[in-house]
């Protein structure tokens, strides 16, 4: 038998009930010019554009079978690769390694490499037609094409396995730097996914070398069509830069080098794996290149990062859809109309995402008309842009435009179902909006406010229907961070929860119920982890060291997070902390000069710690300098302590909604688990 007869076999073996099969759809199209027909395979798992193509073994099996009857047909001259509207494809499906046996991940690598390379092999040209998402092995399968054509507008491309703790496995690794250098696939491979999952827009893709057109519009296809028809005649000669093989590659290598470094420090098995197999792919061998990706995968599947990504990608799939603890959602009323109290920057993005999702009339007011029309202002400033980046059409823009306006008085809410406010942080003032708001609105329609860290229970108590007040905390940039932390207070009603949870899914945002405690989730953890690190450079550990203690374990460098929070921000944030927990949560004096001093950062435009912050740190007669390795276990241990606090108190339903907003509100690594993964792998506590 053949190694790919075995493959199959094997395949067949460990498939599951549980993978969705993406379908390959084989037709024949009569390509226009003449060159002859192709058949065009289309990828499509039945299933609505919310869940994309996945490649399981089930599924690499269909796209054999397809690749090998377009192949077999006198008749067809070339082979073509989609996927169906706006999606390709999104990778592996993850589910078939985790319950697949031992040896799952070689099987999985194996075939697919040994499926996809068909389109380089056979004797027939392929053309992969990049419609929309292509995240992974959905990239790959285009790869492997002779050509390759995308969609400006596809939102979504990239190679993201480092960030699940893997690499790419079905030939990105080998075909990415020898097509575009090392230096492009070390962004792909490694930078992209290591800053919190970047991916690339068609346009930069093809800017990127890794298509060889774009083309825009509903006729992307018939474009892409037309295109291959003229290179089949020769018309259109493709023609692709030499790689440098050299000292670029070198360079690119030492770059990856300082990346993982910085990211992980070290820590992920699988950035350090990319960056070999990187270096290694300059040898040009395709066929060891892949053997070197089988290898790698098969490495991968026996480390606990792998472990620890599949939990996380588990909720980011499947909790995050179904929150914990959330109402029935027949509770939910309609909303059909949004008030906003408040129109500055944070009520102004907010503005524009219920517009663009709900489609329905949004009101924002504030003190006064000039800071209600520049609010206005910057909503329709956003929706300008968009249709400037061909993201909406002209219609929409003009539609989404006209459901934005501003008032002055509070009366505009009178038929709203939903009022939020985001207003300034202190508790006198928020509740002083409420007390207005409800005076104008219906006894059913739900006030939400977006603090970050004030009791939700105090802020409604004084009103004559508290029962309808709930916590909708977004994270800033609010397009772009997917959390929502929703907040029950001690009135809340199931049906104003159940309106929440309801709104939070339109707005296709990550919901997770959260019970009424100081600072919610996300920043009651991150702010035990900026207390702890804010002692340590009192008693005198350098910033840098602090800094340099968290690669691999926080997003970024605790001071260069606060930087980005805001000094005032978080100060705030730990006040509030203190006040309810004063035994745990750590007030800085040197932050709080930092504060009175009006700075905003502790870096400088250089990147070097700022002179002026340095002035004004702790200098203690006695300092008590830690390396970063005990800073490191100093702060996780103060991080477990509170995480286990968190769960025996109720603020969640279990470790796992812990977890799921730190990886989505915090930027915590997949690879790591999020956080409650993390601190037992270290010894810190068991949470799960």
């Amino acid at each position: 038998m053949s190694d790919l007869t075995n493959l199959l076999a094997r395949a067949q073996e460990i498939s599951s009930d549980a993978e969705r099969v993406t379908r390959a759809h084989l037709r024949k199209v009569t390509l226009p010019g003449g060159p002859g027909v192709m058949g065009l395979i289309t990828l499509d798992n039945g299933e609505d554009h919310t869940k994309p193509n996945t490649f399981g073994p089930r599924s690499l099996i269909e796209l054999n079978t397809a690749i090998d009857a377009a192949l077999a047909d006198d008749e067809v001259v070339a082979i073509g690769v989609t996927g169906k509207p706006f999606i390709l494809a999104a990778g592996a499906d993850l589910t078939s390694i985790a319950g697949g046996g031992p040896d799952a991940v070689r099987v999985v690598a194996g075939l697919g490499h040994a499926v996809f390379r068909k389109l380089q092999d056979g004797d027939k040209p392929s053309f992969g037609f990049v419609n929309g998402l292509a995240l992974g092995g959905g990239l790959e399968v285009a790869l492997h094409c002779t050509y390759r054509t995308v969609m400006d507008s596809a939102p979504a491309l990239g190679l993201p396995e480092v960030m699940l703790g893997l690499v790419p496995g079905w030939g990105g690794a080998f075909l990415v730097p020898n097509l575009i250098g090392a230096d492009r696939a070390v962004t792909v491979i490694l930078e992209n996914p290591l800053n919190n999952g970047k991916t690339l827009r068609g346009a930069a893709a093809y800017e990127l070398g890794l298509a060889d057109a774009v083309f825009s519009g509903a006729d992307y296809l018939e474009q892409s069509l037309l295109w291959a028809g003229a290179v089949l005649r020769g018309e259109i000669a493709v023609e692709r830069p030499a790689v440098d093989r050299g000292e670029a590659w070198d360079a690119a290598v030492e770059r990856a080098r300082g990346i993982v470094q910085a990211r992980t420090g070290g820590a992920s098995p699988a950035a350090l794996t990319a960056v070999e197999l990187i270096d290694a792919a300059r040898d040009g061998d395709r066929d060891a290149g892949f053997a070197r990706e089988d290898d790698a995968l098969e490495a991968m599947s026996h480390t606990p990062e792998l472990i620890a990504s599949l939990y996380a990608f588990d909720l980011v799939q499947k909790r995050a859809k179904r929150p914990a603890g959330a109402p029935d959602r027949s509770l939910a009323r309609p909303v059909t109309k949004v008030g906003i109290v408040g129109a500055g920057l944070m009520a102004s993005q907010m503005a524009l995402l219920f517009v663009r999702r709900l489609e329905v009339p949004v009101v924002l007011t504030d003190l006064d008309q000039e800071r209600v029309d520049k609010g206005v202002a910057y909503v329709h400033a956003e929706i300008d842009k968009l249709l400037a980046r061909g993201r909406i059409s002209n219609d929409r823009a003009n539609r989404l435009g006209a459901l934005v306006t501003g008032a002055v008085d509070k009366e505009t809410f009178h038929d709203a179902d939903f009022v939020i406010e985001a207003v300034f942080e202190e508790m006198s003032v928020k509740k002083s909006v409420f007390a207005d708001v409800e005076k104008a609105v219906s006894p059913e329609c739900v006030l939400a406010t977006n603090t970050s860290s004030l009791s939700i229970t105090e802020m409604a108590a004084d009103l004559e229907h508290p029962e309808r007040v709930v916590g909708f905390h977004f994270f800033n940039p609010v397009a772009v961070m997917p959390l929502l932390e929703i907040v029950r207070g001690e009135e809340t009603s199931d049906a104003t929860l159940a309106t929440a949870f309801a709104t939070g899914k339109a707005l296709k945002k990550t919901t997770i119920l959260v019970n009424d405690s100081p600072s919610f989730i996300v920043n009651r953890l991150l702010g035990r982890f900026m207390g702890e690190v804010g002692r340590i450079v009192d008693e005198g550990t350098p910033v840098p060291v602090v800094d340099g203690a968290f690669a691999g374990v926080a997003p970024m460098p605790p001071f260069v997070l606060l930087s980005l929070v805001g000094p005032a921000i978080a100060l705030h944030n730990n006040e509030t902390l203190h006040g309810a927990f004063p035994d745990r949560f750590y007030v800085s004096p040197a932050l709080e000069r930092v504060v009175a001093a009006r700075k905003a950062s502790y870096y400088g435009p250089d990147g070097s710690l700022d002179p002026e912050v340095e002035a004004l740190l702790e200098q203690p007669s006695s300092p008590v300098v830690l390396t970063a390795d005990e800073v490191r276990t100093r702060v996780l241990t103060g991080l477990a302590d509170e995480a286990r606090r968190m769960l025996d108190e109720g603020v969640v339903a279990a470790a796992e909604d812990l977890d799921l907003a730190m990886i989505t509100g915090a930027g915590f690594s997949f690879w790591n688990g999020g956080l409650t993964m993390l601190l037992e792998r270290e010894g810190l506590g068991t949470f799960h």
